[in-house]
């Protein structure tokens, strides 16, 4: 995702203007900071999103929120939901024609319904123009192409780093001075903190965001992957095979129980000093930083962050849980409804929630990047580039409703788990997974 477009230049050369604002030095062009969408009169909308894992980011969302009905007297109600339960809820919205106004929902699943969306494209290409312009990967899950034009179903809220979170006393223990970057020094890291008694913990469930980011990691490190450039699957192969193989090597490394993790298990196995390792956010250095227990404290101190280990292929592939914004058509109040996004993704509202957070969703628009706090702590910065990174899980496909129901039933997932678990050889989980993901790009 390194490639740069004349495009990519000009919007680049739009967010040094918009960096320099971000650290208070010069002001937006008045032509750029006019944009609104005017509510409709008595406008009062509904918001959807995921439940927080770090304290700070609902209550500034929230703080915002508040802000906003201030500014422009539109009532907003915001129900939190766990993570799990946004895609059901948004998808029995979408099939009732009932619902939330605004969901704050994860990857692609604006695809599974682009019809039932409204167009994007104004506000986008607003905030694009206005910030720097937006990741490759950001553009990717929040476009589609209808009749040769590009369609914004959904605005790119940022992405959750899946970071290795790691305890460097440990690690040190286990004989690496630094954490490897590469798959055969990551797996004997691996053995070694086992050996010592630290072992590793990765989720091998439905766990969402947990599992199917690491596991992406490994699969396309290998250079597997589930679709080629032409949408033909072509999970079934000796890369794929390869990358299985691994998998089944590292995750005899881990601490028992990881079949039935949910999304809070390795959070808290990491807080409580039961693995020494593992696929994370920034919310467990948030929640050890934060609290008054003193055991936690030592965890904070002791641990840190590094990005995703480098395969085979030799360039970084990673997978981080992307969330983006979406509004339904059903909406009585879709004006109100893009205004309130745009307010929430403006820099006097973005900046603040991300530093609350501590930089726990990365942003998609580029010259967020220069704001002064993610030098502010060492342990943060790793996050800072992580929308730069990401690699779209439709990859090396196109985004739509086969990538997004094949990630939503877990293929990729329930692959690695079967053969982690003895189920199934490599080459027959490969298979099995070959088959499930023809269902639905022959649709």
């Amino acid at each position: 995702m390194s490639d740069v477009t004349r495009r990519d230049m000009l919007r680049i050369g739009a967010g040094v203007a918009a960096g320099a604002a971000l650290g208070g030095a010069g002001a937006l062009p008045a032509s750029a900071a006019d944009k609104t969408f005017k509510p409709e009169p008595n406008a009062s909308i509904r918001v959807l999103r995921w439940k927080r894992f770090v304290q700070g980011d609902e209550d500034m969302w929230m703080k915002n929120t508040e802000k906003f009905t201030k500014a422009t007297g539109v009532k907003v109600r915001v129900d939190n939901e766990g993570w799990e339960d946004v895609r059901p809820k948004s998808a029995l919205a979408a099939n009732i024609g009932n619902g939330p106004d605004v969901f704050v929902g994860w990857l692609d699943d604006p695809h599974l319904y682009p019809e039932k969306l409204i167009d994007l494209s104004d506000l986008a290409t607003y905030l694009g123009d206005k910030y720097g312009g937006w990741y490759d990967a950001a553009r990717r899950y929040g476009t589609t192409k209808e009749k040769g034009r590009e369609r914004w179903l959904g605005l790119p809220l940022g992405a959750s780093g899946a970071l290795l979170n790691y305890r460097k006393s440990w690690v040190k223990e286990a004989g690496f001075d630094k954490f490897p970057t590469d798959f055969e020094n990551y797996l004997k890291l691996c053995q070694n903190l086992k050996k010592t008694g630290h072992p590793a913990g990765f989720a091998l469930s439905h766990a969402t965001g947990d599992s199917e980011t690491w596991m992406h990691n490994i699969l396309w490190g290998f250079g597997g992957k589930l679709v080629d450039e032409k949408n033909n699957v072509a999970i079934n192969s000796p890369e794929t095979v390869r990358a299985l193989e691994y998998m089944k090597e590292l995750a005899a490394t881990f601490i028992e129980g990881v079949t039935a993790w949910s999304g809070v298990s390795n959070n808290n196995a990491f807080l409580e000093g039961k693995i020494s390792l593992t696929s994370n956010g920034i919310s467990i250095y948030y929640a050890a930083r934060t609290s008054a227990r003193p055991e936690f404290k030592v965890v904070a101190e002791d641990m840190d962050h590094a990005a995703m280990p480098i395969g085979p292929v030799g360039r970084p592939m990673e997978l981080h849980l992307l969330s983006q914004a979406y509004i339904f058509k059903y909406s009585k109040f879709p004006n109100a409804s893009k205004e309130y996004l745009r307010f929430m993704w403006e820099r006097d509202q973005y900046v603040p929630w991300q530093e609350a957070s501590l930089g726990y969703v990365s942003h998609p628009l580029k010259a967020y990047g220069q704001t002064p706090f993610w030098s502010s702590d060492p342990k943060i910065l790793p996050f800072r580039d992580i929308c730069d990174r990401l690699q779209y899980h439709g990859y090396a496909g196109t985004l739509g409703y086969a990538s997004a129901a094949c990630l939503a039933d877990w293929i990729v997932v329930d692959m690695f788990s079967q053969v982690t678990s003895g189920q199934k050889t490599p080459k027959e989980a490969a298979a099995e997974a070959e088959k499930r993901a023809q269902r639905y790009y022959k649709i």
